[in-house]
This record gives C-alpha cells, sequence and structure tokens, in this order.
C-alpha cells in the first residue's frame, strides 16, 4: 500500500493472512522477516506482536486480580467447603504431607494451610511447593517470615515448573506420597494436561485429595474461547480450557470427583478507555501478549473488544462492564 513519501506500510496481521511470516519456534514470540521492496521505498514496520514473557505475565496478573473478585470467590469455597475436606485428611497420621504445584506467592496456599492447622490441631504439616518463578518464591518465603503461626509447618521450596519436578521424581524412581495435592489455576500453561493430572494424582496417599481450580465453563472466558477464538491472537501461548475439559481427563483416568462452582467478576472497564495503561495491562492479560492494543491490527481489537461487551462473556453493572470469570473447584479422591 502506497502513501505520502512513497512509504510502504505492511501490518501484521493473523497468520493465515500474512505471507511474509516466519515462525521462530525456539522463541516465545512470533518473530517477522520482511524483504526490501522492490522499489527501493522506505520501508515503515509496524511493530510486532509477541507473547508476554513471564515478568511482563506477573505485572499483567497482578492487575488482573487487582481488578477481579478470584481471590474473594476462593475465600468463599475456604469458608463454606474447604474444613470438612481437610477434616478428613491425614488418616490420623502426622506429619500430614501437602503440596503445592504453582502456587505463586502463596497467599491462597497459607489460607488452606491454617485451615489445615484449624481442622488438625498440633499436628505438624510438611508443605512443599512447586513454583518456578523466582520473584514468586522470593515473596512466597517472606510471606512464611513474616507470619507468626506456623510453627507447626514446614516448608520446601522446589524451583521448578510441574514437567521438571515430574521428570527430577521419575529420575529418582521413588517419589513422597502426599495427603492433599492442589493445582491453583495453573493447568493453562503445563505442556500436557492429561499426564499432568494423572502423575501428580499418583503421588496422591491412601485418602488424599487433589484440588485442581479451573474456569468454569459458564464464565465468559468459556464462551470467549468457544465462539470468539478467531478474536485472539496467536501469540497466546496457554491452553483454552475449562472445567469441562478437566473432568473429561478425569473421566478417562477413572478417578472419583465432585465439582463446586462458584462466582468471580473481573471489572474490564477500562478496556474500552482508549490509552488507558490499566486497560492495557488487562489486554496483555486477557491475550497472553505484550502491548496488544498498541500492536494487534486495528481490526483484530475491534473484533476482541466486541465479544468481550456479548452477555455470554459480560454484563453491565453501574455503567461498569464485568466479565465472567465464575470457577470450579473440583476436589478429586485418590
Amino acid at each position: 500500500m502506497q502513501l505520502q513519501k512513497n512509504i510502504q506500510v505492511l501490518q501484521i496481521t493473523e497468520v493465515l493472512y500474512f505471507p511474509y511470516r516466519t515462525r521462530f519456534p525456539s522463541m516465545n514470540f512470533e518473530a517477522e522477516i520482511l524483504a526490501a521492496p522492490h522499489d527501493n521505498s522506505e520501508l515503515y514496520v509496524i511493530p510486532s506482536m509477541r507473547s508476554l514473557t513471564a515478568e511482563e505475565y506477573v505485572e499483567a496478573f497482578k492487575s488482573f486480580l487487582d481488578h477481579s473478585t478470584e481471590h474473594q470467590c476462593m475465600d468463599e469455597f475456604n469458608k463454606e467447603e474447604m474444613p470438612n475436606i481437610m477434616a478428613g485428611l491425614g488418616n490420623g497420621k502426622s506429619p500430614i504431607n501437602v503440596l503445592g504445584v504453582g502456587s505463586g506467592t502463596g497467599e491462597q496456599d497459607l489460607k488452606m494451610i491454617r485451615i489445615l492447622q484449624a481442622a488438625h490441631p498440633g499436628v505438624l504439616i510438611d508443605n512443599e511447593i512447586i513454583e518456578p518463578n523466582p520473584q514468586h518464591v522470593a515473596a512466597y518465603k517472606e510471606l512464611v517470615n513474616q507470619a507468626p503461626d506456623l510453627h507447626n509447618v514446614s516448608f520446601i521450596w522446589h524451583q521448578l515448573t510441574s514437567s521438571e519436578y515430574e521428570q527430577q521424581v521419575k529420575e529418582k524412581g521413588t517419589h513422597k506420597k502426599f495427603d492433599f495435592i492442589h493445582m491453583i489455576q495453573m493447568l493453562y500453561r503445563v505442556e500436557d494436561i492429561h499426564n499432568t493430572i494423572k502423575f501428580f494424582h499418583g503421588c496422591l496417599d491412601h485418602h488424599g485429595k487433589l484440588l485442581i481450580i479451573i474456569l468454569s465453563d459458564s464464565s465468559g472466558w468459556a464462551s470467549l474461547w468457544k465462539n470468539y477464538r478467531h478474536c485472539l491472537p496467536s501469540t497466546d501461548s496457554g491452553h483454552y480450557v475449562t472445567s469441562s475439559g478437566i473432568t473429561d481427563v478425569l473421566k478417562r483416568l477413572g478417578v472419583e470427583y465432585r465439582v463446586y462452582e462458584f462466582p468471580s467478576g473481573w471489572d474490564i472497564t477500562e478496556c474500552f478507555i482508549e490509552g488507558d495503561p490499566v486497560g492495557g495491562r488487562m489486554m496483555d492479560f486477557l491475550t497472553g501478549t505484550k502491548n496488544f492494543l498498541g500492536t494487534a491490527p486495528a481490526g483484530l481489537r475491534r473484533r476482541l473488544q466486541e465479544a468481550l461487551c456479548q452477555p455470554e462473556c459480560s454484563s453491565k453493572k453501574d455503567g461498569r462492564v464485568i466479565f465472567s470469570n465464575n470457577l470450579s473447584m473440583i476436589v478429586v479422591e485418590s
């Protein structure tokens, strides 16, 4: 396309419609290789879209948490259901062994540990954590250091991904059994969901329980991924999985489970305000893409914003746009 001063403009579009795109599988983003124009005119390139780095994801995720009721939703589950779940753990033994997979900065872990302490007063608790992000591990350790009520709890951190931990365990040939394993909002980014669940379920001791928290089929995410996947960029590298995808795996594994549904919302109003930095970070989190609003083709941005406003994805309350972030808590028996 020719503009003034004989400048050619090449805009990145979806992968199927951009003939100059070459994918580099060793990198977590897509690079553009552009040939020099045949007429020696100046080449103007709109910045390419790329996936979020681990550090950028943490920043985008914080923006999500600041404007959603996700943790409040988990608190409701902790209050209503977790005491009964925790009461059945351990089978009278000490210590009770706990494993957190993808525990992040540890806030939710420690809430569950305290419920376990209340259900089993005075019993020792061995808590192991799998978390690859060094910033999260450091924040978790600081949280533990500041807590005055964890004297009967020991902590071991494994700065590994879940697949690295699995490989390490298999290489050793023996592995520890756990009474309680939890995987909170982390299965979107594992390499193989079926085998990950199968492995960690195999790490349960007799009468142990596995807790998986995942987005509900009734969430806006489920509708977005099912009906408007064409509105999402190829730079979003996670699995589009909700609760039914997990229960399908559990059925194939032949294990007993129970699903608890809890409502949650995410205020995405700022996503529709031009130039709003909070809205920009929200869209980065939603798409898994760095500076989505600044690098995505205008048509893709428009289609995604229109999809987010659909009634199966969000609702309006007091002039705000609330995206449905409903969660499923799946408790799996050993």
